[in-house]
C-alpha cells in the first residue's frame, strides 16, 4: 500500500514534469516555426502570397509538437509514477491542461510582435513577419490527448508484461 506522503511526492513530480514539457514544447514550437511574411500598407498589415501559405503552420506545428510531447509525458509518467494509477492518472491530466497552456505561453512570448500593432505606426510597404497564433480551441487538446494516449499505452500495454519482470 503505497504511503500518502509518496502520492503526494509523485503528484508533485508529475506536475513538475508536465509544466518543463509544456515550456520545452514552446520553445520548440517558435523555434522550428516560420513566420509569416507580409507588408504594411495604410497603417495594416498584409500577409504576402507567401506569408498566407504560412499562417496557419503555427496551429499545425503546435498539434504536432504538443502531441509528441503529449505521448512523451503521458507514457513517461505512468512508466516512472505507478504507485497508484489512478491518481498519477488524475496528476496528467491537470498536468498536460498546464503543459499546453505553457506551450502557448512560451510560444507567444518567443514569436515575433504582432505585425497589426506594430503596422500603425509604420510606413507603408515596411516588411514585417506575422506572429504565432493558433487558430480555432481544437488545437489546444493536443498535450492531453496525447498524455492521455500515453499513459494508455503504458497503463494497458506495457504494464502487464511490466509487472511479470518485477
Amino acid at each position: 500500500h503505497a504511503s500518502p506522503w509518496w502520492v503526494l511526492r509523485d503528484v508533485a513530480l508529475v506536475v513538475a514534469v508536465a509544466a518543463l514539457v509544456g515550456t520545452v514544447c514552446g520553445a520548440l514550437w517558435v523555434i522550428w516555426w516560420t513566420p509569416p511574411s507580409g507588408l504594411v500598407l495604410d497603417h495594416v498589415w498584409y500577409p504576402d502570397v507567401d506569408g498566407v501559405r504560412q499562417l496557419f503552420s503555427a496551429t499545425g506545428l503546435y498539434v504536432v509538437v504538443g502531441l509528441a510531447g503529449g505521448v512523451l509525458l503521458g507514457a513517461a509518467c505512468a512508466w516512472f509514477f505507478d504507485r497508484v494509477e489512478l491518481v498519477t492518472l488524475a496528476a496528467v491530466a491537470v498536468g498536460s491542461v498546464l503543459a499546453g497552456w505553457l506551450m502557448y505561453e512560451v510560444g507567444t512570448a518567443l514569436a515575433p510582435p504582432d505585425p497589426a500593432v506594430e503596422a500603425r505606426t509604420a510606413d507603408d510597404y515596411t516588411e514585417l513577419p506575422g506572429t504565432l497564433v493558433v487558430e480555432g480551441d481544437g488545437a489546444f487538446v493536443a498535450i492531453p490527448a496525447g498524455a492521455m494516449t500515453g499513459i494508455t499505452v503504458v497503463f494497458i500495454g506495457l504494464t502487464p508484461t511490466r509487472r511479470l519482470q518485477d
